[in-house]
C-alpha cells in the first residue's frame, strides 16, 4: 500500500529524535532498562502557578474555538514580554499563537520559501528545519561548524554560503543540540554581512533563551537593520517544563504575521483555549519564577561535563545554553567494539542503545556527522547512571 503514498511523505525522513525515542521504547518494552537521554523534554513538572491559572480558566468556561492567531490578551503578554526580556517593540498585529515554537517554524518558511529557493541552515541545527523546508519546495543549505569553533559560524562563512537564490537564514542561539550560544557582537557581526543582501530574511529561533549559564540572551530582531527582516519564534516548552501543553509564538513584521494566521487558519486553527490562559500567566510572570530549573540544569552540565570528561575519545567543549552535551566521538570511528565495527555517528549511537542501554540522537540528524547530542534534562543519579554505563561499554 505504500505505493499509494505521495512522493512528499515517502522522501520526508522520520525525525531522529523521535526515532531514538521509539527504539529505546521498543526495548523497554522488551524488559531491557533504557535510559532515555535522546529528548529535549525538562523532567520538571509545570510550576504550580501556571498549572492553576489552567484550571480557573476551566472553572471560568474557557471551552470555545479561539482566534486563529490567539486570544488578544495572550497576543498582548507576548509584546509584554518581547519588550521586557528582549527590547524587542512588537504589537499585537506582529503575533502569532500556535501548536508549539515548530508551527510557528514551519509556518513561517511555508509562507516564505517558493519553490526552489535556499534556505541557510546553521550546522548544528534542530533536526526538523530540514524537513520543513523541503517540505515547503525550498533546498536545505547547511553551513557547517564543528567543535573547534564553538559551533558557531564566521561572517565571511556566512557570506560564502549565500547565493541570488538564498531565502531565508535561520539561527538558534542557544543552540540544539550543542548548546552553543552566540554573544551580542557576534550576532551583530553576522548582520553586517546580511546587510549586504536586503532580500534575505532571518528565522531566529529562541526556544532556550532562558535556558543559559553566562552569555546573556540577544535577540537578532533587536538589531535595527534587521528588525522588519526577522521573524522571532519563542514558546513555553522548555523554559516553562510545558512539552506537553504546546504553545508557541512568533513576532515578525505584521505582513508576514498576517500571512501565518492565513496558513495556521487552514491547518489546525486556533491554539489550545486552557493553555492559552495558563500561558498568560507564564508570561506576565517574573522569569525568576523559573530560575530554580535553570539552576538545576547548570549543575547537571557541570556534572555532565565532568563525567564526560574522563572518557577517553570523547572531546567535549563548555556548552553556554540549553540542556545538551554534543560530544565529538569521531576518535571511535573505524573502531570495533565489543565485536561492533564503528562507522560513524549513527552506529555510535545505535551501540550505546543496545550495548550500553543509553538512548542518544545521532549527530548526522544535525548536520554535524562527528557527534551525537546527550540531553542532561534528567536527574542527576540518571547522568551518572547513564554515563557509567557508556564508559564501561567504552573502555571494554
Amino acid at each position: 500500500m505504500n505505493n499509494y503514498l505521495s512522493k512528499k511523505i515517502k522522501s520526508l525522513p522520520v525525525s531522529a529524535t523521535l526515532e531514538m525515542a521509539a527504539k529505546a521504547r521498543e526495548l523497554k518494552n522488551k524488559g531491557i532498562d533504557i535510559i532515555g537521554l535522546s529528548l529535549g523534554e525538562p523532567d520538571f513538572n509545570t510550576p504550580d502557578f501556571i498549572k492553576d491559572a489552567s484550571i480557573q480558566a476551566i472553572k471560568d468556561n474557557y471551552n470555545s474555538y479561539t482566534p486563529v492567531d490567539g486570544y488578544e490578551e495572550l497576543k498582548q503578554a507576548v509584546c509584554e514580554k518581547f519588550k521586557r526580556d528582549n527590547e524587542i517593540n512588537y504589537e499585537p498585529n506582529q503575533i502569532v499563537i500556535s501548536t508549539g515554537a515548530k508551527q510557528s517554524i514551519a509556518n513561517t518558511i511555508q509562507v516564505l520559501v517558493n519553490e526552489g529557493e535556499d534556505v541557510l541552515l546553521v550546522a548544528p541545527y534542530w533536526v526538523s528545519y530540514s524537513a520543513i523546508v523541503t517540505l515547503a519546495g525550498g533546498n536545505p543549505i547547511e553551513i557547517r561548524s564543528d567543535i573547534s569553533t564553538d559551533f558557531k559560524i564566521s561572517p565571511s562563512k556566512l557570506e560564502k554560503s549565500i547565493t541570488k537564490k538564498t531565502k531565508l537564514l535561520i539561527i538558534n542561539s542557544p543552540n540544539n543540540p550543542s548548546g552553543s550560544v552566540y554573544s551580542e557582537d557576534e550576532l551583530v557581526e553576522l548582520s553586517k554581512i546580511l546587510d549586504k543582501f536586503p532580500n534575505i530574511f532571518i528565522l531566529s529561533d529562541e526556544i532556550y533563551e532562558h535556558i543559559n549559564y553566562g552569555i546573556p540572551h540577544f535577540s537578532f530582531a533587536k538589531i535595527p537593520s534587521m528588525y522588519n527582516r526577522t521573524i522571532t519564534v519563542n514558546g513555553l516548552a522548555k523554559a516553562f517544563a510545558m512539552t506537553g501543553w504546546r504553545i508557541g509564538y512568533l513576532g515578525a513584521p505584521s505582513w508576514i504575521a498576517k500571512a501565518c494566521t492565513k496558513m495556521q487558519g487552514q491547518i489546525t486553527s486556533g491554539t489550545n483555549c486552557i493553555a492559552q490562559r495558563a500561558t498568560i500567566s507564564a508570561l506576565k510572570a517574573p522569569v525568576s519564577k523559573i530560575q530554580y530549573m535553570v539552576e538545576e540544569f547548570s549543575e547537571r552540565r557541570k556534572l555532565i561535563i565532568s563525567l564526560l570528561n574522563d572518557i577517553k575519545g570523547i572531546k567535549i567543549n563548555k556548552p553556554m545554553g540549553a540542556f545538551y552535551v554534543f560530544p565529538d566521538i569521531s576518535y571511535f570511528f573505524g573502531k570495533t567494539i565489543k565485536n561492533i565495527k564503528i562507522n560513524n555517528a549513527s552506529d555510535f549511537a545505535i551501540f550505546l542503545l543496545e550495548k550500553a542501554h543509553v538512548a542518544t540522537v545521532t549527530g548526522d540528524a544535525f548536520g554535524c556527522p562527528n557527534n551525537i547530542r546527550i540531553s542532561y534534562a534528567a536527574s542527576r543519579e540518571v547522568i551518572v547512571n547513564a554515563i557509567e554505563r557508556i564508559k564501561k561499554v567504552l573502555n571494554c
